[in-house]
């Protein structure tokens, strides 16, 4: 059975300080029946509406789980072994639980994604590209503990948790590790404990993917997901996974891998207490038929009443095609994307809603089959300004979850280190549900005017585009 979590004795403590009626109600908030967890598997949502706690970066109370606290006590509850790969880990506080479980004498070993890797407080602005100095920006402002707008040298060492790892000496490495420039993206974000728990999800261990953007408290942090799973034999496949790109270590032998270096796999499928969950690790060869996009492909084809779909990226054609053969079939569809990726040239969703979008080039997808007839159901949710809608998960029929870090895109499929997971569990479908009606109570549906309008100015600019070669 899995313990209850700290963060649910911090937020009893959080309620009493700030007058909740019970612990982890919001105060004016309806409460709705607890679903009761899995016994192996437990579900957390960042952005979930009946249960809050007091944000560690903005130090306000705020509406969801504390992810990070879920994180802290996995690893503190390590008594042999710690991995981690993470695409990015940029909170303080997770990098020195790992230094202080380190320092016991307990083996602990990182994966991070290049980008991501190195101290940002060794780092000069100019040297970065836009995104990486915004990222910078946000990460002074999370170390600066005063509020000043300066950076002592103390808050510099103590802000950066890249660095805090490094000076503990905690073996770190990325994925140019294999001798590359990098792997499309180490992408995966996965923590495994004493090889008997699994914590991931969609989350990066960051301010914005859990909390909210440091100096913005109206954020709340992407929408999010985390499950941790008691699995010896889960465990044991994302520990595999986890030696291919470890190989040596820093500054053993050149023989980590990534990205299609790792060799490709088939899906594996265990049990965990009386659910199959089956795990790939991606990438794949465009012509290997276990790829990411064929396994999710054959899980929608076994809907048969409702499909409910909280994507980050989708831009799948595939995917778009095995919706439409379920629609055909009367499948009822509800799907919120991020708004920001919903709208651009290579979306599905476009293609869905049945309408084309050229790119700045006036081209159009090679192939690109929007719907003769617009889906229902399809549609964007409101978020905080600065907030992503970043899960990447489908229920099926309310009895399974695909999820894990794998967006939807042929990227996730042929380049990137990946985690997609398949579980067939209505316990923890009905989790997912929840969170689903939660986005599904905000979404615009169809073609919005803002989407009118980008997509008249598309036609006016580009005519009805030319087909990419």
């Amino acid at each position: 059975m899995l313990q209850r979590p700290a963060f649910s004795s911090l937020l009893t403590l959080a309620c009493l300080l700030q007058g909740c009626g019970s612990a982890g109600q919001l105060i004016g908030a309806e409460r709705a029946p607890e679903l009761e967890q899995h016994p192996q598997i437990r579900a957390a949502f960042n952005q979930r509406e009946d249960r809050g706690y007091i944000s560690p970066i903005s130090r306000q109370w705020r509406a969801g789980e504390d992810l990070e606290a879920l994180l802290i006590e996995a690893i503190r509850s390590a008594e042999s072994e710690i991995l981690v790969a993470v695409q990015e880990l940029s909170l303080p506080a997770i990098a020195q639980a790992l230094v202080e479980q380190h320092r016991r004498g307990i083996p602990v070993k990182v994966v991070l994604e290049n980008l991501y890797s190195q101290p940002w407080s060794s780092q000069h602005e100019a040297e970065l590209s836009p995104h990486q100095r915004q990222r910078h920006r946000q990460l002074r402002a999370l170390a600066d503990q005063n509020g000043d707008g300066q950076l002592s040298e103390s808050e510099r060492q103590q802000g950066d948790a890249v660095g805090i790892l490094q000076r503990a000496g905690v073996p770190l490495l990325d994925d140019t590790a294999d001798g590359s420039k990098g792997s499309g993206l180490m992408h995966s974000k996965y923590l495994v404990v004493d090889g008997q728990t699994v914590v991931t999800g969609s989350a990066n261990f960051t301010a914005s993917g859990l909390h909210g953007d440091p100096g913005a408290p109206r954020t709340r942090g992407n929408a999010n997901h985390l499950l941790q799973i008691e699995s010896p034999a889960l465990a044991a496949l994302f520990r595999e996974d986890f030696e291919r790109m470890w190989g040596d270590g820093p500054g053993g032998q050149p023989d980590s891998r990534f990205g299609l270096g790792k060799g490709q796999h088939a899906p594996q499928r265990i049990r965990v207490g009386s659910s199959e969950v089956e795990v790939l690790f991606a990438p794949h060869r465009r012509s290997d038929p276990n790829n990411g996009l064929a396994l999710i492909a054959s899980v929608l084809a076994e809907a048969r009443e409702r499909i409910d779909l909280a994507l980050f990226v989708f831009s799948a054609q595939s995917l778009t095609d095995q919706l439409a053969e379920r629609l055909a079939q009367q499948v009822r569809l509800r799907l919120v994307a991020d708004p920001g990726f919903a709208s651009r040239p290579f979306s599905e969703v476009l293609d869905l809603l049945g309408v084309a979008m050229a790119d700045r080039d006036c081209k159009i997808e090679k192939n690109n089959q929007p719907l003769e007839r617009a889906a229902e159901g399809v549609g964007t949710p409101q978020l905080a300004r600065g907030d992503k809608l970043h899960h990447k998960f489908a229920v099926i029929d309310g009895k399974t979850v695909i999820t894990g870090s794998f967006n939807w895109s042929p990227s996730a499929a042929h380049q990137n280190d990946e985690v997609l997971l398949v579980i067939r569990s209505p316990q923890v479908a009905a989790h997912f549900t929840r969170e689903m009606d939660r986005l599904w109570r905000t979404a615009d549906l169809g073609i919005t005017e803002r989407l009118r309008r980008k997509l008249e100015r598309n036609r006016q600019r580009c005519g009805s585009g030319v087909e990419r070669d």
